[in-house]
């Protein structure tokens, strides 16, 4: 599969940095941006690439040269004049079948090979990888279903009320079919807005969501934590190719206050430090993973829409702190029966309501966990005996301010220095 990067792009943002060199040339831990994103796809043994070039472009096909002394082949499209982020790709020869397109200025390491099989299985048109940030409040989000299909974009000046932290990371497959498909009317074309955007309506643009580190380097303070994030080895060891450390955590009582169960939006409330020490566990490059029993469900007292509109709103009180979560397992079983309302198969024995582990064994497969390396903090014995089961380290908060201990706690040292 070929892969196209967009490497045209000035750097106006990054001018302190940069100076006179395009963006993707701007060094970073002694190489340029661009090297660091061959090295991936080399890892990913995809060596074919097309880099586009425009501004300052001479500096990239010097640099880089046919690709040969970088373990891969590389020819180039000069942009004369700006095509927008998607006008090149209908006048680059032998662009056939599906290929990668990447953003010339993101620091990403990342199991690419995932996302082609997802594609694939999707029999997507095109596919976006999308992941939580830091920012989400000032970044553009992507809204899916809940079989990843793309169902709309919210820009950064859209209005939001509760949103999942899906950012669109600048990482895309794109199918040939969907080039067809596209509007080609105009000379500048642009990526979102004419290819993608128009394209939902035939439900085959879906979302890759990956907690893998990929990061805009769009600012001088971004470029600070990237650098600082691959020197402490935290962007190579998130690539899902390599087994990873997760502290998995429960909601009610842990993250959100526990006065009877959450049965609308509104009466979700962040305990107080859960979205610092959740911040925590982001920067020692843990998965911090939610692992709930909602037995709403089953009890008919709250939706499945309403209960996605709950954790929207968790994902959002925790994006304005700095705090993410990389993904959510909740198990709606509950097998006690007499409730009101109650949903009868969902009233059944299952293997995902903890104490039982289903719900930690499913994430540890889906992200390559290594559970002996894990964490599992709740602030119930069920939670202990689930990680137990699970094969994690069990961490039981007691304390009435229910996260000062895994802000300070004894355990913050065990994950720095197990990184």
């Amino acid at each position: 599969m070929k892969t196209v990067i967009m490497a045209g792009g000035k750097g106006t943002r990054l001018a302190s940095i940069s100076g006179d060199i395009p963006k993707p040339m701007v060094p970073i831990c002694g190489k340029p941006i661009l090297k660091h994103q061959i090295e991936c796809l080399v890892k990913n043994d995809l060596p074919d690439i097309v880099i586009v070039v425009g501004h300052l472009g001479r500096q990239i096909v010097d640099y880089f040269g046919d690709g040969g002394n970088f373990g891969c082949k590389i020819s180039y499209f000069i942009e004369t004049d700006p095509l927008g982020t998607a006008g090149a790709l209908y006048k680059i020869e032998k662009l056939t079948g599906d290929f990668i397109l990447l953003n010339g200025d993101i620091i990403f390491d990342i199991d690419l090979n995932r996302m082609i099989t997802f594609h694939k299985e999707k029999k997507a048109l095109a596919t976006l990888a999308v992941h939580p940030n830091n920012h989400p409040f000032d970044s553009a989000l992507i809204l899916t279903d809940n079989n990843y299909q793309v169902t709309g974009w919210l820009n950064k000046e859209d209005e939001r009320v509760f949103y999942r932290n899906q950012v669109n990371s600048g990482i895309h497959i794109i199918s040939s079919e969907l080039m067809k498909c596209a509007v080609q009317s105009k000379e500048k074309i642009d990526l979102d807005r004419d290819m993608l955007k128009p394209s939902i309506q035939t439900n085959r643009i879906f979302a890759y969501s990956t907690p893998e580190y990929i990061k805009d380097m769009g600012t001088p303070e971004r470029y600070a934590q990237v650098s600082a994030e691959i020197e402490n080895g935290i962007v190579k060891s998130k690539n899902l190719m390599l087994k990873q450390k997760a502290v998995f955590l429960d909601r009610d009582g842990t993250i959100n206050k526990f006065n009877g169960f959450v049965k609308k939006p509104e009466d979700l409330e962040l305990l107080e430090g859960a979205s610092e020490a959740i911040k925590k566990i982001n920067s020692l490059g843990f998965l911090a993973i939610v692992i709930t029993n909602q037995p709403v469900i089953a009890r008919g007292e709250v939706d499945f829409k309403t209960l996605d509109l709950i954790h929207m709103k968790m994902e959002t009180d925790l994006g304005k702190k700095g705090a993410y979560i990389d993904a959510l397992f909740y198990c709606p079983h509950h097998s006690d029966k007499g409730y009101a309302g109650e949903l009868p198969e969902y009233k059944i024995e299952c293997e995902c309501r903890k104490p039982k582990p289903g719900m930690i064994l499913q994430a540890a497969e889906k992200y390559n966990i290594d559970l002996s390396k894990s964490y599992m903090v709740g602030d119930d014995m069920r939670d202990v005996q689930a990680g137990i089961n699970a094969g994690c380290i069990p961490v039981l908060l007691t304390d009435k301010d229910i996260f000062e201990n895994i802000i300070h706690f004894k355990n913050l040292k065990e994950f720095g220095d197990s990184l």
